[in-house]
């Protein structure tokens, strides 16, 4: 148990990680967008779309930090 909770946490922060470089990336595609007098709104909801998932990703990475403590 122990360790499936483990491999699962390790598979969280690397969510986490990857999620944070989209993050960067779409964030400075929309400042460029914008620099370039182009139309943000696509982009800007995909970058909603990248940090509704970021929080996903924390709230798991939360549970299973909780549920290690427990173990």
């Amino acid at each position: 148990m122990r360790a499936m909770l483990q491999q699962n946490l390790a598979l969280a922060e690397r969510h986490i990680a990857e999620g944070e470089i989209r993050i960067t990336r779409q964030r400075e595609m929309i400042a460029e967008l914008e620099r370039d007098g182009h139309d943000t709104t696509a982009a800007q909801g995909l970058l909603a779309v990248f940090q509704h998932t970021m929080a996903l990703y924390v709230a798991d990475r939360e549970r299973l930090q909780n549920e290690l403590g427990q173990c």
